[in-house]
């Protein structure tokens, strides 16, 4: 699939798409005659995982680790998986604070349902 079609389906710009690869987000695309990118299935699972990953709010850098990791090939595996550990640890942190967030609005909406009913 070639970058433009890649855009439009993930709805992610083309200059998205080139600096996700530049930067090291995702692999090397493989390149067809003339330079153009020719995404694979394994290079749009990898650009879905990382736009699900950046969703939830983990940071740029250790997605870059990640990705070079595994690049490096399977003695990388245990640095991998102590990745991810700290990850899972700061995305559970973040979940509670949004939980208690969320309750603390919820809270103010039941007072003021309260007050409305007089």
């Amino acid at each position: 699939m070639k970058i433009a079609q890649v855009s439009k389906e993930k709805n992610v710009s083309l200059d998205s798409l080139r600096y996700y690869e530049r930067i090291g987000l995702i692999p090397p695309v493989k390149r067809i005659k003339g330079g153009i990118r020719e995404y694979s299935d394994d290079d749009l699972q990898w650009l879905d995982f990382v736009m699900e990953v950046r969703a939830a709010g983990v940071s740029i850098e250790p997605l870059i680790d990640y990705v070079r990791l595994c690049g490096e090939g399977l003695h990388t595996v245990p640095a991998r998986r102590d990745l991810w550990d700290d990850e899972c640890d700061l995305l559970e942190k973040r979940i509670r604070g949004l939980q208690e967030t969320l309750a603390k609005m919820k809270g103010k909406a039941d007072h003021y349902d309260g007050m409305l009913k007089g």
